[in-house]
């Protein structure tokens, strides 16, 4: 049974803007009341304020910091995403273990509680896994069961191949058409046949099938965030049984703990650290270095944080429009680095000797960002801004029809998968290309 609660006390970070009047018998309590939605004073919110209460620009100021309590007590909970993200961290890493079974990778990814499938004894005893997460979006796999299947299959083979193709060639010189290994460098790339990295494609490709496709199309979503009762439960103070929050207040942290669940800073994670995130958690940053895109983790940090309060204010439709701001602004991580990658690939192939680890290595990369641009949603239409057929298709195209895959590339290809991904976007492929740190 939920509880109600009686009192709803906001952390002290959030302020209402409130109204001044002349009138000493204007409630002034009624009136910042009214502010705090957002609506201008006068007629439009019933207020007889006699023409003199000054309009509120903003009803809610952004927070210092992501902290929210009640009753003094924190109302903040995405302990279950920074699990997941743990758990993907030591996938990743279990990928390049070539001591590694298929079997065993497999396991990882579906992890079960109890199995001794990572190093943390905490991780094994969860419940949650990956897997499971996995294109699960309400948005987009609800009621899309067949997609779903097909992109857990593509994880499952990529995990299977890399067992099978490339640990079995481990000792191997990779060459076109032959698995193996190949130098970049000090460093030494594992690929396929094609000259794909198994690793960089799931990695990559789970930033949008697990970590954005939660975050924009799930926790998000109006389907999930007004689901059921949690709307009227809000306003009530409802909270969930047993909890400090309600369900509508830990969806939002839900979708917050997929970005920033790992950093070194969780309330402010502008001034903190990625640490260890193997996910778009780090890949935002990547994107932020570059000048063109400075804005994306200032921007979606304080589109959340304002978010967050317009919930505990009942401001449904500031919280919606601060969920736009933070898919229009993620949607830029895997476009832009796709391009990046592209264009990074492009240029070591194309060096005197062609550099071929760190060409098929920038490609690979890009490969995973590209898989996970059919996750991506455009606000302005309310679906992705590709369909998995789409993505197939350029794919394809990245790695040819032949059995050389990437030895066989061109620039003309490179270029034109570029072109197309910028485009769509609304930025340049020389934006994406800048060199970042």
């Amino acid at each position: 049974m939920r509880k109600l609660a009686f009192m709803l006390s906001l952390v002290t970070s959030v302020f209402f803007t409130s109204c001044s009047s002349d009138d000493n018998d204007i409630d002034e309590q009624a009136v910042s009341a009214t502010c705090s939605d957002g609506i201008l004073n006068g007629d439009e919110t019933g207020v007889d304020c006699g023409g003199t209460c000054t309009p509120c620009e903003e009803g809610i100021a952004s927070p210092e910091t992501y902290a929210f309590e009640r009753e003094d007590i924190s109302t903040v909970d995405f302990s279950g995403q920074t699990t997941r993200l743990l758990m993907g961290g030591e996938f990743i890493a279990a990928l390049s273990d070539n001591a590694n079974t298929a079997e065993r990778l497999l396991s990882i990814f579906s992890h079960e509680a109890g199995a001794t499938d990572f190093s943390d004894p905490n991780l094994n005893a969860s419940d949650k896994n990956i897997k499971s997460k996995t294109a699960a979006s309400a948005d987009l796999f609800a009621a899309n069961a067949t997609d779903q299947a097909l992109i857990r299959a593509d994880f499952d083979g990529w995990i299977t191949a890399q067992v099978d193709e490339v640990f079995t060639n481990w000792e191997i010189n990779a060459s076109a058409g032959v698995a193996g290994q190949l130098p970049q460098g000090e460093r030494v790339r594992y690929v396929n046949a094609q000259g794909l990295e198994y690793n960089q494609i799931i990695n990559k490709g789970l930033i949008g099938a697990l970590t954005l496709d939660q975050i924009v199309n799930n926790y998000l979503s109006t389907a999930v965030l007004d689901e059921g009762d949690n709307r009227a439960n809000n306003d009530a103070g409802t909270v969930e049984e047993g909890q400090s929050y309600t369900a509508m207040e830990h969806k939002w942290d839900e979708a917050y703990g997929y970005l920033f669940g790992l950093n070194t800073n969780t309330a402010n994670p502008v001034t903190g650290e990625n640490n260890g995130d193997r996910f778009l958690g780090s890949y935002i940053g990547q994107v932020a270095a570059d000048p063109d895109f400075s804005d994306l983790i200032t921007a979606s940090y304080e589109a959340f944080k304002k978010g967050r309060a317009a919930i505990v204010a009942k401001d449904y439709a500031l919280r919606d429009e601060q969920a736009e701001i933070i898919q229009s602004k993620l949607a830029l991580v895997p476009s832009v680095r796709g391009v990046f990658y592209l264009q990074s690939g492009k240029a070591a192939l194309a060096e005197e000797v062609p550099d071929y680890g760190g060409g098929f290595h920038a490609l690979s990369e890009a490969f995973g960002f590209i898989y996970s641009l059919q996750f991506v949603k455009n606000t302005a239409t309310g679906t992705a801004y590709y369909s998995k057929t789409e993505i197939d298709a350029l794919l394809a195209q990245l790695v040819g029809d032949g059995e050389n895959g990437l030895w066989d590339v061109t620039s003309e290809t490179l270029d034109d998968i570029s072109e197309n991904i910028a485009t769509r976007f609304g930025f340049t492929v020389e934006m994406a290309a800048s060199e970042t740190e």
